[in-house]
């Protein structure tokens, strides 16, 4: 696997987390969601560790060299 598909996979990942952030503070202002706010957040946390660790592995990749065609 290459840098880019590294850094794909972590941005993929990333928007995961963001969601799942988003989805968490939705349930945790509703009154008929809010047990659902502390699985979706624990479930963000760990897309986000995901995007960190493909972000590291792309970090020490040497860069992709362009492709022609």
């Amino acid at each position: 696997m290459d840098r880019n598909e590294r850094l794909t996979l972590a941005q993929a990942a990333l928007q995961r987390a963001a969601g799942l952030a988003r989805d968490a503070e939705d349930a945790a202002r509703s009154t008929h969601f809010r047990d659902k706010a502390a699985p979706l957040a624990a479930a963000g946390t760990a897309w986000a560790e995901i995007a960190r660790s493909h972000a590291a592995l792309a970090a020490v990749l040497p860069e992709t060299e362009p492709t022609d065609g």
